[in-house]
């Protein structure tokens, strides 16, 4: 049954799912880091060093998810996108008929 439901979603519609829930999955992350860095900073009291470090790190992990999400993505789209346009432009090129090879010339006679 697994098999029968997945082939019934067409491809535009996976890839819409993939999308969704991919950026769905880095927005959650990104709001749990920021709650994470807001509740430490709150804890610290105002050490304004160790604030600046959690911030530091929360904006690194943030920028981190983000754009191994954007990067993962485009390269998806771009690889889509090439076996799409490779298989069209496949079925639409007819085989080209080939030449015969030219007959080779006779090997030169050899000196004594």
């Amino acid at each position: 049954m697994g098999q029968d439901r997945t082939r019934a979603i067409g491809d535009a519609d996976l890839e819409k799912y993939r999308a969704r829930y991919g950026l769905m999955a880095v927005v959650i992350s990104n709001c749990a880091i920021a709650a994470v860095a807001a509740f430490g900073v709150w804890r610290l009291d105002g050490d304004k060093a160790v604030i600046v470090g959690v911030l530091t790190a929360a904006f690194t992990a943030v920028s981190g998810v983000t754009t191994a999400y954007l990067g993962i993505k485009a390269v998806s789209n771009t690889a889509r996108s090439i076996a799409l346009g490779d298989a069209a432009a496949r079925r639409q090129k007819e085989p080209e008929p080939t030449a015969a090879p030219a007959p080779a010339a006779p090997p030169a006679p050899r000196a004594p």
